[in-house]
């Protein structure tokens, strides 16, 4: 355990000086590894580490999803989707910050990017909050909260990459996201309302909606057919998670050319960002299988399960701790390489709590309730200061906003996450209801 103690510490040390968290992983666990059996057998390690990486089938999934989101993000469904949440919310006050939060969500359960997400948002609905009133505060911080929701409302990449390194079922992981997701929707809403009633400068008084274009209508109900097909194949046992992503990114083209938005630039643009996404995220899951192995052969998840076990703590405290350790590395860290850096130290460990009877009592039902608590988590962190990642993103894009103004802007829905994540962890059947009800 000594060995994986000092790893980690120099990993962190690395990830300071600003080295990129896929290389610093990869270093640590390549010197750790030889530290321990040898240059040789670390080396070799590395290269069948590589190339298993880069011919997964199950790891396909992720270009294609990565794929279908960007597609989408360039087709201007988002237009419709925003439209149509404003006909709704309109009435109220703080309504064109509440069909943001709302467009966002619904905007992510196709594109499965958090980053996508802000970033296409904020071109969409960003102009019409200032043509209106609103502070930019309340609308930059709408956008990049609702962005959040794009890692756990399914398809989400997140989820799929935390199935990839528990082993867990994709296609569960998915329908469990589906609640807490309506629930954070529902909480950030609120957070709205709260916000405009403690300042009522923040959104100017209720307008009457503005008419809904057939374009408008026709673009929601194609996302709503698009999402359906995904999930209904995977539960309906018509394809694989992997064989559904196809399935959607190849929907995706037509669709976004029938709205007459995707021309050869904006594919090319598409397919560029699908690359470099891609590149970076193998890069990461592949120094990150680096490190596990290192870290795994020192012997710490073993030797924190027997921690634990001494200790005779509450498994309750044990995921308590765990949820501090999130919360504090979200501040420094984005959220993949959080999830692929923990994850395999914790989840050993979380299957080894005994909580007794109940939902909690099945492992595998364990698992899927850890992962949403950590996808929760994980969406904190994007927009925590210092290191928000859909505060930058917006902050690029909206280069007369400053930070500090966003940052303030998502303090009610960061305070909201809180609430949702303390619900989501003293209440798991929120998260496991509708896996078991599915069986």
């Amino acid at each position: 355990m000594t060995e994986s103690l000092i790893g980690l510490a120099v990993l962190l040390v690395l990830i300071f000086l600003k080295m990129p968290v896929a290389f610093a992983m990869a270093l640590v666990g390549i010197a750790g590894f030889a530290w321990m059996r040898g240059l040789d057998a670390s080396l070799a390690m590395t290269g069948t580490l590589v190339f298993d990486a880069g011919l997964a089938y199950s790891l396909s999934v992720v270009p294609l999803f990565i794929f279908m989101g960007n597609v989408l993000a360039r087709s201007g469904v988002a237009h419709g989707l925003y439209a149509v949440a404003n006909h709704a919310t309109a009435r109220m006050r703080g309504g064109l910050a509440m069909a943001s939060v709302i467009a966002c969500g619904g905007f992510s359960a196709v594109c499965g990017s958090s980053l996508a997400t802000a970033a296409t948002m904020s071109r969409v609905a960003m102009p019409s909050m200032r043509r209106f009133g609103y502070a930019d505060s309340l609308a930059a911080g709408s956008i990049a909260a609702g962005g959040t929701l794009g890692i756990l409302i399914p398809p989400s990449v997140i989820l799929i990459i935390y199935g990839l390194l528990t082993e867990s079922d994709i296609g569960k992981l998915f329908i469990a996201g589906v609640v807490p997701g309506i629930v954070g929707l529902l909480f950030y809403l609120a957070a709205v309302q709260v916000a405009v009633w403690r300042n009522p400068d923040l959104a100017p008084p209720a307008t009457e909606a503005e008419p809904l274009t057939r374009r408008d209508v026709l673009g929601v109900v194609a996302l709503i057919v698009l999402f359906a097909i995904i999930m209904v194949g995977i539960y309906g046992g018509f394809f694989t998670p992997t064989e559904a992503a196809g399935i959607g990114a190849g929907a995706a083209l037509p669709l976004s050319a029938l709205f007459g938005r995707l021309g050869w630039r904006a594919l090319g643009e598409a397919i560029g960002e699908s690359t470099r996404a891609t590149a970076m995220i193998f890069a990461l899951i592949i120094g990150a299988d680096i490190f596990t192995n290192f870290v795994n052969f020192a012997g710490l998840p073993d030797a924190l399960s027997d921690m634990v076990s001494d200790l005779d703590v509450s498994p309750w405290l044990v995921i308590l701790a765990i949820v501090a350790v999130y919360i504090l590395l979200g501040c420094v860290l984005e959220s993949l390489s959080m999830i692929l850096l923990t994850v395999p130290v914790f989840y050993p460990l979380v299957t080894t709590l005994d909580f007794g009877s109940g939902l909690l009592a099945d492992p595998e039902l364990v698992l899927i309730w850890f992962a949403i608590v950590v996808v929760v988590v994980t969406e904190i962190s994007l927009i925590t200061p210092p290191v928000g990642l859909n505060v930058f993103v917006l902050r690029s894009v909206l280069e007369d906003v400053s930070l500090t103004t966003i940052f303030r802007g998502v303090t009610p829905f960061w305070i909201a996450d809180i609430f949702r994540l303390a619900l989501l962890v003293g209440v798991p059947w929120i998260s496991l209801w509708l896996v078991v009800a599915m069986g």
